[in-house]
């Protein structure tokens, strides 16, 4: 078999492997050792080649910049279980709740406030409906939104910075965590005001989808409301700010003080203190936040071991240069090369979390995005913004699967006057999974939503630059020669002040 038919079964072989549910990381570092026993026996290349698996692993482990994800997951773990989703979902609920629309608004805000603090999808999705679903159905929000509002808002976790997604992201695309979060500031605003949008669209044209909730179910009323509202946003963000702007990760700041590592170590310790506050710093939630944490960081190392061991054989055989040949061919230039790579992710999402969509895939696509001139920030922020739909995906969206349980378990508690459907939950995905794509294709066709928030580049007029060498150079030669010898010559004197007093007059 000659070596060109190799890199196609190769991502043929990928492609399987990852649909057969056996885990990826295992199954990656199978098909990349086998490849590669199967490489070195047809001599495409040599057998010290494979000698560098072991420093690439080793490379991983020693990576500065990965500590950041446990520092960020114990952040939102901690955060996560202190209750504070509960107590900003009360207090916005009852203060937007009298309008029509009022306590999809407050489930649109929360999960933005909560999916800058936490990251995570489950812990956001289960905290909402508990809280929101029971109130919804009591006063009549259509089941469909209801479930629609609150899968989608929580899935905004993994856009809104300091994200998980942006973190890997940066790694894997070479460039600084500061500017990915500037990039992510513009998409996450514009995804939080469509969903608004939406709702109020919804409130005028349909409003007993949505109706209010009447003035006197608030058990809080004037400044003790605001009070509440303030008591869980205001700490939140301050949180966040110091955060993000230590490691130069808020637009208009153009200076890290932090690394990513050192900001998600000092977000670590915010989040206790945060807990602390609200009086519920114990050992239990410690023991559970430090267990997800080692859990994620665990499958984390593992699939970027066996990609990078997949990786390093398939461009051995140079499965890059058939990757770029067969995307570079598409026609349409960067916009046909885009649109066809957020096809895919978004298929491909169906099946794959968007770690290994990070660590599998975007390495053979980072490349060519490259070579055809795109902007890797804009083009990072555009595929974590298609990523987001993988958890709103029917039938196999994590965030639905988070919420059937939920709804169950309430249901079963007492807490829900009837069950909740699962085609409720899967039609009621779609309208938000289309807005989210409706994303995308604002971030396609409007780079400025990305880039707006960046540092702009100093630029360099090189024409001007060199006509400048060059009048140097012409003025250089046109000075007269001196001698020499006159430049060891010793100067002359100069005369004393009385003397040139004395010769003026």
């Amino acid at each position: 078999m000659p070596m060109e038919w190799f890199p196609p079964l190769m991502f043929a072989g990928l492609i399987v492997i990852m649909l057969i549910g056996f885990p990826v990381a295992f199954s990656l570092a199978a098909l990349g050792l086998g490849c590669g026993l199967y490489a070195l026996s047809q001599g495409w290349f040599p057998p010290e080649f494979l000698s560098a698996v072991p420093q690439n692993v080793l490379g991983i482990l020693s990576n500065d910049l990965l500590l950041a994800i446990p520092f960020f997951t114990l952040m939102g773990a901690v955060l996560e279980k202190c209750g504070l989703a509960e107590d900003m979902l009360d207090s916005m609920g009852q203060l937007f709740g009298p309008i029509r629309g009022g306590l999809g608004y407050s489930v649109i805000i929360v999960g933005f406030i909560l999916g800058a603090i936490t990251g995570t999808v489950a812990g956001q999705v289960i905290a909402m409906a508990m809280i929101s679903l029971p109130v919804m159905m009591r006063y009549g929000y259509h089941m469909r939104y209801a479930t629609g509002v609150l899968a989608a808002s929580g899935t905004i976790t993994q856009l809104v910075p300091p994200s998980l997604v942006l973190v890997v992201l940066a790694d894997q695309l070479g460039r600084p965590v500061g500017d990915m979060y500037k990039g992510a500031w513009g998409p996450s605003l514009l995804q939080v005001l469509i969903f608004a949008l939406y709702t109020f669209l919804l409130a005028r044209f349909k409003p007993h989808h949505v109706p209010g909730v009447p003035k006197t179910a608030r058990t809080l009323q004037g400044w003790a409301l605001w009070r509440k509202c303030l008591r869980g946003i205001v700490p939140s963000a301050v949180l966040i700010f110091a955060v993000l702007g230590s490691m130069g990760g808020l637009p208009g700041v153009n200076t890290a003080i932090c690394t990513p590592t050192e900001a998600g170590a000092m977000g670590a310790v915010g989040a206790f203190i945060l807990a602390a506050l609200h009086g519920r710093l114990n050992w239990p939630l410690l023991r559970e936040a430090m267990q997800g944490t080692m859990r994620i960081t665990a499958m984390v190392v593992f699939i970027l071991i066996g990609s990078r061991i997949f990786s390093l054989v398939f461009h051995g055989v140079e499965g890059g240069v058939w990757i770029e040949h067969q995307l570079s061919q598409l026609p349409g230039g960067q916009i046909g090369f885009l649109i066809a790579v957020n096809i895919f992710i978004f298929f491909l999402a169906f099946f794959l979390d968007f770690f290994e969509i990070a660590f599998i895939i975007l390495p053979l696509l980072a490349p060519v995005a490259q070579k055809m001139g795109i902007d890797l920030v804009w083009f990072g922020v555009m595929l974590c913004v298609n990523m987001q739909t993988s958890f709103m995906h029917p039938p196999f969206g994590f965030a639905l699967f988070y919420l059937r349980g939920i709804a169950d378990s309430l249901f079963k508690s007492g807490a829900l006057p009837r069950k909740v459907e699962s085609k409720d939950i899967y039609l009621g995905s779609i309208p938000w999974v289309l807005m989210q794509l409706l994303l995308v294709a604002v971030v396609i066709f409007f780079p400025v939503t990305v880039t707006a928030f960046l540092d702009k580049e100093e630029v360099r007029d090189l024409d001007k630059g060199a006509e400048m060498l060059q009048n140097v150079d012409t003025q250089r030669d046109e000075s007269p020669a001196q001698d020499p010898a006159q430049l060891f010559e010793p100067a002359e004197p100069a005369a004393p002040a009385s003397e040139a007093a004395s010769a003026g007059s």
